[in-house]
């Protein structure tokens, strides 16, 4: 009888130290900051950060920051072609809320992204120089 309480004990302990339990890894999320032109300013002067512009290709050639990339958020093919977007990311639109939109669109693939509060009108306004 003690033999077969002992073997029963050794059967359970293989069984419970023999199984594997499986842990599913999130994607990392990223972040979204809302910033003022002057914080802005400083963080597309670093050499790591990926500056887009979110509006209209029309809008862009009205007049945009120095060293943006038009991506349009509005575009059905927005994801697609933000498909390759990662890392640090600062984005803008007229006033903040497209931008706002792609940010968050961004930071679930898990970017850094800063938005510029206000847009470009708060960013002209603030008599910061923008290219055509």
């Amino acid at each position: 009888m003690k033999r077969l309480l002992i073997m029963a004990f050794v059967a359970i302990l293989a069984v419970g130290c023999g199984s594997t339990r499986i842990v599913e890894e999130q994607p990392a999320q990223g972040s979204v900051t809302t910033i003022s032109v002057e914080e802005f300013a400083k963080v597309i002067a670093r050499k790591n950060v990926r500056l887009i512009d979110v509006r209209t290709p029309g809008e862009y050639a009205d007049g945009h920051l120095q060293g943006a990339e038009n991506i349009d958020v509005k575009n059905p093919n927005f994801a697609e072609q933000s498909k390759g977007v990662k890392g640090a990311i600062a984005v803008y639109c007229a006033k903040g809320v497209r931008s706002l939109n792609a940010a968050n669109q961004l930071a679930a693939k898990g970017c850094t992204v800063y938005n510029l509060s206000g847009g470009i009108v708060a960013w002209r306004q603030a008599g910061k120089p923008v290219t055509k």
